[in-house]
């Protein structure tokens, strides 16, 4: 693994942050001033982009226990503190993905559950290292289907509800020097390949109708950093979704 940067006080870790949602976060906080450290599984120009802004990527594979294990080792190994966590790294399987359903499960608990647990509690002192009067923060990204669930993609449903329970307990746990809080995004952003049709059902199914984008993600991300006080909650990114 390639050595910390130069300015790698009280960075900002991002898991998945080389793509979609991670990567506009992971931007935005860069385009700030702030220190970022972000985690990728596969190599892509997004990462060597990121990396010529400053950014520390780690190629890291949480569906893995090692690979977890290994990531959290360069971390203590390498940092004293860290501004804030923020659980974006994310497998989106369906039912039929894998033949071997306890095989889909654990990939699907290990990357959504066991690594940002595993990882809130390794950094629980770097978190509490930060110099600043403002508590630190861990975001978990759940998903809107974590509340009401999905037939075709049952194991990733149930996982990212697993991870939306982690903020209650971490919240309770690490308060007043951390605050730790959910966002559960919908739809914000096609695929290119998403044909016409596929976009129009989708759209049907919020009461904005729009595609907004990352920024949401991104305006949604800097108020959680930004606030004194929220702890323990979930903001819902879902265009009122859940009236429809």
């Amino acid at each position: 693994m390639p050595s910390k940067p130069a300015n790698s006080s009280a960075p900002v870790l991002i898991t998945g942050g080389s793509q979609r949602l991670g990567l506009a976060i992971a931007e935005d906080l860069l385009q700030q001033g702030y220190s970022v450290i972000v985690t990728y599984r596969s190599d892509k120009p997004a990462v060597q982009a990121l990396r010529d802004k400053g950014a520390d990527c780690i190629i890291a594979d949480f569906s893995d226990e090692q690979g977890i294990c290994q990531f959290i080792a360069y971390v203590l190994d390498n940092y004293s503190a860290l501004r804030a966590v923020i659980h974006n790294a994310s497998q989106w399987l369906n039912n039929t993905a894998l033949d071997n359903q306890h095989q889909l499960m654990q990939a699907m608990w290990s990357v959504h559950v066991s690594a940002p647990y595993q990882l809130n509690i390794a950094f629980e002192e770097l978190l509490k290292n930060h110099q600043d009067q403002q508590a630190s923060d861990i975001i978990h990204m759940t998903d809107y289907v974590a509340d009401k669930g999905s037939s075709k993609h049952i194991a990733y449903a149930a996982s990212k509800a697993g991870l939306a329970n982690l903020t209650h307990s971490f919240a309770a746990k690490l308060a007043p020097a951390v605050k730790v809080n959910s966002i559960a995004p919908s739809l914000l952003m096609f695929n290119q390949d998403d044909p016409p049709e596929y976009r129009t059902k989708a759209l049907a199914k919020s009461l904005m109708a729009l595609e907004p984008g990352a920024s949401e993600a991104v305006a949604a991300v800097n108020y959680l950093l930004a606030s004194k006080y929220i702890t323990g909650r979930t903001i819902g990114l879902d265009g009122g979704r859940h009236l429809v």
